[in-house]
């Protein structure tokens, strides 16, 4: 089994490892294993998922959390974005939601910018 097959086998996933191009480890520099702050994937499909995504912004990590199992306009999407926000707060980090599809939260001394590139 391959690392995107191993990623994606949760349930209810609607990507396939189809939708994904698998890189040669050889390619990667391992150093980053060392690396300070990581870039965390996360899925909110119910309200017990933030618990996961709060501890690891409040270790140091950026999350970027799939939320398409909610509308933006769901009333239980506003309670986890108004947590969500509350964390990124108290760490003195950022948070975005990115189109209708993810939410990314970062640490302190992580800024994300509005603006996107090429535009």
């Amino acid at each position: 089994m391959g690392l995107m097959s191993k990623i994606l086998s949760g349930t209810g996933s609607s990507r396939r490892t189809e939708d994904y191009v698998e890189l040669d480890a050889d390619d990667v520099n391992l150093a980053a294993e060392k690396a300070k702050t990581q870039v965390r994937i996360a899925r909110i499909g119910e309200k017990q998922d933030v618990i996961e995504i709060k501890d690891a912004v409040y270790d140091g990590d950026v999350v970027v959390a799939d939320i398409t199992r909610h509308t933006t306009k769901d009333r239980e999407m506003e309670h986890i974005s108004d947590e969500l926000k509350q964390v990124a707060n108290e760490v003195g980090g950022d948070i975005v939601q990115k189109d209708d599809d993810q939410l990314i939260i970062t640490p302190s001394g992580v800024a994300i910018s509005r603006e996107r590139l090429g535009q």
